[in-house]
């Protein structure tokens, strides 16, 4: 496997390839993640996981360039990250009872070659009472998430089931990702 450079924030990505026993070193995009709400969302997902990609990628042509990106989407709204509490109690409030969508699109960019691919993992919130939305933003957990919440955390009690890649929901196929990493050796 030539070298491998994660282009992501992501503590839960790094946590995910190295639990799956990948060497690699991370080195950030700075992109910014401007939602177009025209693309559909498994376009937008590997149309930002590209951007953060390739903003790696033009000084590490030597490597293979993993960029990635997660949102939820609601009845056709594409939720991102809250940027408040306000928003992040809204968000919670949208997905209160409802079964909504996670996208991870990955994109994976070795010198002119290029490789993109999303997930889509379908998650069902129980009924959520004011009172355990308010507890949850308060820890913070959901300040730094798609939708406003994490699987992985607290926010684990606000899930009913999934249908789908567990790990796509906590923001990275790894799966899918071992199988398609393959062709980049």
């Amino acid at each position: 496997m030539s070298r491998l450079i994660l282009a992501s924030a992501s503590p839960r990505r790094r946590e995910l390839m190295s639990l799956a026993g990948f060497d690699f070193e991370v080195i950030t995009a700075d992109v910014d993640e401007v939602l177009d709400a025209s693309l559909a969302p498994c376009e937008l997902v590997m149309s930002l996981a590209f951007q953060k990609a390739s903003a790696v990628a033009e000084n590490n042509l030597d490597a293979a360039v993993i960029g990635a990106d997660t949102v939820v989407v609601l009845d056709g709204k594409v939720l991102g990250k809250p940027h408040s509490e306000a928003e992040a109690v809204q968000m919670l409030r949208d997905l209160s009872g409802n079964t909504h969508e996670v996208y991870t699109g990955v994109c994976i960019i070795k010198g002119d070659r290029v490789h993109k691919f999303y997930e889509c993992t379908r998650v069902a919130f129980w009924p959520l009472e004011d009172e355990l939305i308010a507890e949850y933003v308060a820890s913070k957990e959901p300040m730094d998430k798609a939708g406003a919440y994490g699987i992985q955390g607290k926010g684990s009690v606000l899930v009913k089931g999934i249908d789908g890649d567990y790990f796509n929901v906590v923001g990275f196929p790894i799966s899918r990702f071992c199988r398609e990493i393959k062709s980049f050796a």
